[in-house]
């Protein structure tokens, strides 16, 4: 069974730090890189890395940026046949700092990815039937993002719902055509009012997202691990221990990951060691779609080889 990610598609623009600069400060920094990324774009990646046939549908810009992103979506093995390229627009980028602990700031200038809507849905509804999941974030309109999980639920397929960057203004459709929610704390916090920052902080968020409609809640804890709740069952996982370099795609790790496992007829508290483990692996390496593990590290670091 096929995943499809419907979303963001950009390159980005990575500098490394010794730390983040506060307001008004100059950092001197000592690495510069340029990534393909986009929070769509990478969930695709991490699919398509840990084995999953995976299609992507989105726009880039008629630039280099809009060539080198495709081109490293079909390296991974992404299908990019629902991919518009807009000559007349830029590809969307993201600015990201990175200090030594692996934290980092982003500031994404939205590009092809701003002018997504509902006629996009017209790409991506003929791949619709068989798949396994539907993989959404909001770096797009929302109302693309409502169209394309309406048009899921239609066909019967899974919507996975990544609610980054966290707004204000999600439909409570949205909310009720999703099946499962995956915020990290601070996306947690941001639509729920909740100061999330451990287990029983998230567990209360978590009831609340599902209170909306979400029919699963994972909260997504970074170091300090990871929360689900469900109507069956409720659990929290720690982190897998691991010395972090880049955080910045970690959650998009995760998500490619759960949906695969999702899609192998995993369990949902074994779909979420996989999404763990898939995050703690790209948090060990620098960039978005560079750091994706492939199947043979995944396999070797979960020991199912």
């Amino acid at each position: 069974m096929s995943i499809i990610v419907f979303g963001s598609i950009n390159i980005d623009l990575i500098a490394r730090t010794p730390r983040l600069p506060i307001p008004g400060e100059t950092v001197i920094g000592r690495e510069f890189l340029t990534a393909a990324g986009g929070k769509g774009a990478n969930q695709a990646v991490a699919a398509a890395r840990l084995g999953s046939a995976t299609e992507m549908v989105g726009r880039v810009g008629g630039d280099s940026f809009g060539q080198e992103a495709l081109a490293s979506l079909q390296a991974a093995g992404v299908k990019t046949s629902g991919v518009s390229v807009e000559p007349t627009v830029s590809t969307g980028v993201a600015l990201i700092a990175v200090e030594d602990t692996g934290q980092n700031y982003i500031i994404i200038v939205s590009g092809a990815n701003a002018i997504i809507n509902e006629t996009d849905c017209e790409r991506l509804i003929p791949l619709l039937p068989g798949a396994a999941a539907l993989l959404l974030q909001l770096e797009i309109p929302v109302s693309a993002s409502l169209a394309a999980a309406r048009a899921a639920k239609k066909a019967g397929v899974q919507v996975i719902l990544d609610p980054a960057p966290a707004r204000q203004d999600i439909p409570d459709e949205l909310y009720t055509l999703t099946d499962i929610i995956t915020p990290n704390e601070i996306e947690a916090s941001q639509l729920t009012g909740i100061k999330v920052n451990d287990a029983d902080s998230a567990a209360r968020a978590a009831t609340e997202l599902r209170h909306r409609g979400a029919k699963i809640a994972i909260i997504k804890l970074g170091r300090h691990g990871v929360f689900c709740a469900a109507d069956k069952e409720s659990f929290f996982l720690p982190a897998f221990p691991v010395k972090a370099v880049d955080t910045t795609a970690a959650g998009d790790a995760f998500n490619g990951a759960l949906a695969v496992a999702i899609a192998s007829g995993e369990s949902l508290r074994r779909a979420v060691v996989w999404g763990a483990a898939a995050g703690a692996l790209c948090a060990t390496k620098v960039g978005a779609q560079p750091a994706m593990p492939n199947r043979q590290a995944f396999d070797t670091f979960l020991g199912l080889k």
